[in-house]
């Protein structure tokens, strides 16, 4: 009987195994998506941080041209926020999928054998 590669075994375990791989691979790929979402999150809020930052140089530099200025960078502060919450609240979610991802095994600690000292015995010429 001739069997493709790619088809899936017959035989039970073997088809558990092969499920408990995928779902290990989808959780790691899952893993990997947050840390990328978390990154590019994290690098929207640098480039909100930098454009508020130009805006109030430009404001100092050139002076206030007008009420419009003024409530653009207060937008743009308010953006920056935004992004900044949401890059922390992503950073916080790529954490916990890591977490999901990563195997702690149990540990119980045996407690040390107690050495029994016998005393030091002097002999009574030493006194």
């Amino acid at each position: 009987m001739d069997t493709a590669p790619d088809a899936p075994p017959d035989d039970i375990a073997a088809l558990k195994e092969a499920l408990a791989s995928e779902r290990a691979k989808a959780l790691d790929i899952a893993a990997e998506l947050a840390v990328a979402h978390a990154k590019a999150s994290e690098d929207s809020a640098l480039i909100a941080q930098q454009k508020l930052r130009i805006a109030k140089l430009e404001r100092q530099i050139y002076g206030q041209r007008s009420e419009r200025s003024s409530r653009l960078i207060d937008q743009l502060a308010l953006t920056f926020e935004e992004l900044e919450a949401s890059a922390t609240e992503d950073e916080l979610a790529a954490e916990r999928a890591v977490a999901r991802t990563t195997i702690v095994r149990g540990f119980t600690r045996t407690r040390p054998e107690r050495k029994i000292r016998s005393p030091i015995i002097f002999p009574a010429s030493a006194w």
